[in-house]
C-alpha cells in the first residue's frame, strides 16, 4: 500500500498543478497577477505570471504522499521547505515587487540553512561556493523564464533526468521526488507552451532554479551521483545565463536589469519564434540529461569525453546563434 501510495506522487503532483494552474489563468481568480511586457519581454500581451503556484502546489501534494510512503528524508524535507520559503517570497513579489535586496536577502537566507541541515562535506571554502550556487541557480533560472514553455521544459527535462537516476542508485525517495517536480511542471507546462496563456512568475522560476541545485546537492550526498552530474544536467541553463550575465559585465552594463540578450531570446528575435525555439531547447535538454544519466555508469576517462562533447555542442550552438544574431543586426539574409 506505501509504495503504491509513492508512485501515485507524480500523478497526484501532475493533476493538481494542472488544475490549479487552469484556475489561475481564469480573470476572476485571485491570483491572476498580470505580467506587463517591458524591456525584457517577448511577449507584447498582459498574461497572467502564477503558474508556480499550480507547481508548487502540485509538488507538495505529490511530495506529502512521499512522506506517508515513508521514504522522506530530511535533507527532502529542507529542500522542499525552502522551495516552499521562496515560493512565498515570489509570490509576494510578484503582486507588490519587492526590492531586489530583500529578495536576494531571502534566497541567501534558504540556502545557507539548508546546507545548515543539509551538511555536506568540504571545508569552508567549499560550502560557501555551493551556497553561492545555489543562490545562482534561483536567479538563473528566472532569467530563463522568459519564451514559451522553456522554463517548464527545464523543470520536466531536467528532473525527469534527476529522478531516473535517482532510482538506478536506488534512492527511491530522491526519485520520486524528483518525479513529482516533474510531474507538476508538465502540469503547468499544458498551459504555459506556445501560445502561453500563463507564466510562471518568479513563485515557480526561483523556487525550481532552487530545487535544481538543493536536490542536485542532495543525491551528491546520498551517492546517487557526482557534483558533474546536475550541472551537466541543467547545462543549458546554466551556460546561457552564465555567459550572458559574464558577458554583459565585461561590455560595462548592468547586469541586474532587464534586457533580451540571453541565447533563447535572440533566437526569438531572429524569427525562430517561441515554439521552434522551445523545441529545440527540449532536444538540446534531452541530449544533456540522457548524456549524464548515460555517463553516470562509466569510467572517469568516458565521463570526460562525454561532458566534453556536450559542452563543445554548447559552445557551438551559441557561436552559430551569436552569427545569426549579427546577421540579423545588419540585415544581412539568414542562411
Amino acid at each position: 500500500m506505501r509504495e503504491l501510495l509513492a508512485l501515485l506522487a507524480p500523478v497526484l503532483a501532475f493533476v493538481v498543478a494542472w488544475r490549479v494552474t487552469r484556475a489561475c489563468c481564469r480573470p476572476g481568480s485571485w491570483l491572476y497577477f498580470l505580467d506587463q511586457p517591458n524591456e525584457r519581454s517577448l511577449h507584447v500581451t498582459p498574461t497572467p505570471r502564477t503558474g508556480g503556484v499550480g507547481v508548487m502546489t502540485g509538488l507538495l501534494v505529490g511530495g506529502a504522499l512521499v512522506w506517508v510512503a515513508g521514504l522522506g528524508s530530511l535533507p527532502l524535507g529542507a529542500a522542499l521547505a525552502g522551495a516552499v520559503g521562496l515560493a512565498l517570497v515570489g509570490l509576494a513579489d510578484d503582486r507588490f515587487s519587492l526590492s531586489a535586496r530583500s529578495r536576494l536577502f531571502v534566497q541567501v537566507l534558504v540556502a545557507g540553512l539548508y546546507l545548515a541541515v543539509l551538511g555536506p562535506a568540504g571545508g569552508g571554502f567549499e560550502v560557501l561556493a555551493l551556497g553561492v550556487g545555489l543562490v545562482w541557480m534561483g536567479n538563473l533560472y528566472n532569467f530563463m523564464d522568459g519564451s514559451d514553455g522553456l522554463a517548464g521544459g527545464m523543470a520536466l527535462f531536467g528532473f525527469s533526468a534527476y529522478a531516473l537516476a535517482a532510482a538506478l542508485g536506488g534512492q527511491e525517495g530522491l526519485a520520486l521526488v524528483c518525479g513529482a517536480v516533474a510531474a507538476a511542471a508538465a502540469g503547468f507546462l499544458v498551459f504555459n507552451f506556445h501560445p502561453a496563456r500563463i507564466f510562471m512568475g518568479d513563485a515557480g522560476s526561483v523556487p525550481l532554479g532552487f530545487l535544481a541545485g538543493a536536490l542536485g546537492l542532495a543525491g551528491r550526498e546520498s551517492g546517487a551521483w557526482p557534483l558533474w552530474f546536475p550541472l551537466l544536467v541543467f547545462a543549458p541553463f546554466i551556460l546561457d545565463a552564465s555567459v550572458t550575465l559574464l558577458r554583459r559585465a565585461l561590455r560595462g552594463e548592468r547586469v541586474w536589469e532587464a534586457h533580451r540578450t540571453h541565447y533563447y531570446q535572440r533566437l526569438v528575435q531572429i524569427g525562430v519564434g517561441h515554439r521552434r525555439t522551445a523545441l529545440l531547447a527540449y532536444a538540446l535538454m534531452a541530449v544533456a540529461g540522457a548524456a549524464a544519466v548515460v555517463a553516470l555508469p562509466l569510467g572517469f576517462s568516458l565521463q570526460c569525453g562525454i561532458i566534453t562533447m556536450c559542452v563543445s555542442l554548447h559552445l557551438v550552438l551559441g557561436y552559430r546563434i551569436d552569427s545569426a544574431w549579427r546577421r540579423h543586426q545588419t540585415g544581412a539574409p539568414t542562411p
